[in-house]
């Protein structure tokens, strides 16, 4: 049978297959708007690592580039501009990703101790 035939003998409403694996249990979380949003905010910690160390490789590159030629004295004060700005930015980044790097962390145990997961309360008393 076609599946033109098959819609007219259903009065032309075409049907989904639908295929279901079964699952051996179920957890549902309940949060609150305050723990979403949290969640869908993310951090940024990624981007600050990136970045800091894309900073910190031109920056070594820079000083490289000083301590191996002769240089124009204002080719010299444009390459130590460059390496200390870029210096001090990767190090004030790759700070601040340290500092952010497990932010989401302890939202996600107050959510696993509502269960009483024991991972979760061990990994608190550490």
């Amino acid at each position: 049978m076609s599946e033109d035939s098959a819609q007219e003998q259903n009065g032309g409403k075409r049907y989904i297959e639908i295929r279901r694996g079964t699952v051996d249990s179920l957890l549902v979380c309940e949060i609150t708007e305050y723990e979403w949003d949290g969640l869908k905010r993310g951090t940024s910690e990624s981007i600050l690592l990136n970045l800091g160390i894309a900073l910190l490789s031109i920056s070594f590159s820079s000083l490289i580039s000083l301590f191996t030629t002769k240089m124009d004295p204002l080719v010299f004060i444009v390459f130590t501009v460059i390496a200390s700005t870029f210096a001090i930015s990767g190090i004030i980044l790759m700070c601040l990703w340290w500092r952010e790097r497990k932010s989401t962390n302890p939202l996600i145990k107050e959510i696993d101790c509502r269960f009483g997961r024991a991972d979760a309360r061990g990994k608190d008393a550490e």
